[in-house]
């Protein structure tokens, strides 16, 4: 909004795009030559309200953008979901923005946990959804509950925890248990997770709301932690980098199968590297690796890493 107002960008303006970081367009330059001097271009109107519930936005510190503040924000609600339900996050084939939308406009979900007490007859009863959609998407709901730690905490949206940082919370606490019992001060010890991710973390789960979604959760089934029986897990500390085609997994099952065993997977070779796990035709990861004395197996000799075998 700042930018805007900056640049003086208007509405019809001819503008310069460039993509900040390799991802996210931003305006570079404003062509005013380019504006026709007999029109007067208006300025963008900015919100003070949320178009969908009416609440007053806000800004909070350290954002620049406006945002709904109200946590029953249908849209709000419909954004939750969507990223539960996501390939990154729990991975439910079938739940789409359309299917959200309706869920959540026709009062049959109010949050995430709900997904988990749907019925065929509910979603069979939603618009182009038939009996088969509905059995496949209920299976699907299923399938979700054994999900990894690492997937569930990245399906959860909380400020500053994406992917990675979702597999080092998980690889360091083992459960949502022991997440939620954590400090601000626990939470900052952990490699890469600074002061401002800590209270994000921290202000997640001890907020009321998130309390009763975990809640739900639990209720259903849904997988709150990576320990296995037995102690220790066979990869627990390790960092892990795959390289090259895998023959009998793809790559998002192999990392999977790695971070169930405790491993934190990244994805370039440093000196903190403790195992390179290649595939068919590795790339370079894989010479420097051999320069720095990484560990180097193969496909078959990970599997059976994972399953406790000495190699």
């Amino acid at each position: 909004i700042e930018e805007l107002e900056r640049k003086d960008v208007r509405i019809g303006d001819m503008v310069i795009v460039q993509k900040a970081g390799e991802i996210i367009p931003e305006v570079v330059e404003v062509l005013y030559h380019l504006r026709d001097k007999d029109k007067e271009l208006k300025r963008p109107i900015i919100p003070d309200k949320c178009p969908v519930c009416n609440t007053p936005l806000v800004k909070r510190e350290g954002y620049v953008a406006l945002r709904c503040p109200n946590p029953t924000c249908p849209a709000k609600v419909k954004g939750e979901i969507e990223l539960y339900g996501s390939r990154m996050g729990m991975d439910i084939e079938g739940l789409g923005s359309v299917v959200v939308s309706q869920l959540v406009d026709k009062g049959l979900v109010d949050d995430v946990g709900d997904l988990y007490k749907l019925t065929v007859d509910d979603i069979a009863g939603l618009e182009r959804m038939g009996e088969k959609s509905a059995n496949n998407l209920i299976d699907a709901i299923e399938k979700s509950k054994d999900r990894p730690l690492f997937r569930l905490l990245t399906s959860l949206g909380i400020d500053y925890v994406g992917e990675t940082t979702a597999q080092v919370l998980a690889t360091e606490f083992g459960s949502v248990d022991r997440l939620m019992s954590a400090t601000i001060e626990e939470l900052e010890k952990v490699d890469g997770v600074g002061e401002k991710v800590a209270k994000a973390i921290y202000d997640y789960f001890h907020n009321e709301r998130n309390i009763r979604i975990i809640d739900k959760l639990k209720q259903a089934g849904v997988k709150m932690s990576d320990e296995v029986e037995g102690g220790e897990r066979p990869l627990s500390g390790k960092k892990v980098v795959f390289t090259g085609s895998l023959s009998s997994l793809t790559r998002e099952e192999a990392k999977e199968i790695a971070q169930k065993a405790g491993a934190k997977v990244a994805s370039s070779v440093s000196s903190n590297t403790d195992i390179l796990v290649v595939g068919e035709n590795p790339g370079s990861k894989y010479d420097k690796a051999r320069e720095l004395g990484i560990e180097i197996i193969s496909e078959d000799e990970f599997l059976a890493l994972v399953r406790g075998e000495k190699v």
